[in-house]
């Protein structure tokens, strides 16, 4: 990870996701079925990742986004057996999740597969306090 932050403030499940590239549970996780106007940010260093206008119902159980916001991730190829492509975040290097093309759930045609234990919710009209 780069720089400083404050690691202790994570529970022991989310520095597994974060820290370790765990993947919490389908349908059992705060943001899959949430849908308020807002910013979601990396948990670890709070810079903004996706725009809630971004978010979209994938029946996956898990938040799904078609779009990022410019430069807020990093997509990093997996080596064999799972040829998956990793999301971090691109300030932090914190585990989101992972980045699906050619599915056509969207007209964008990409899904970013995203950790709830990796994000934070920020309401509109609050102010994002990126690291």
């Amino acid at each position: 990870m780069k720089g400083k932050f404050n690691y202790e403030k994570l529970t022991e499940f989310e520095k597994w996701v974060i820290l370790k590239k765990g993947t919490e549970p389908p349908f059992r996780n705060e943001y899959w079925n949430h849908f308020e106007e807002g910013v979601y940010v990396c948990k670890l260093c709070g810079q903004p990742l996706f725009k809630s206008e971004d978010k979209f119902f994938s029946s996956s159980g898990w938040p799904s986004f078609d779009k990022a916001i410019k430069g807020a991730v990093r997509e990093i190829p997996e080596e064999p057996p799972d040829d998956r492509i990793e999301v971090v975040c691109s300030k932090c290097n914190a585990h989101l999740g992972h980045v699906f093309y050619g599915e056509g759930l969207t007209p964008r045609n990409v899904r970013y597969c995203i950790n709830s234990a990796s994000i934070k919710f920020i309401p509109k009209g609050e102010e994002v306090d990126s690291n």
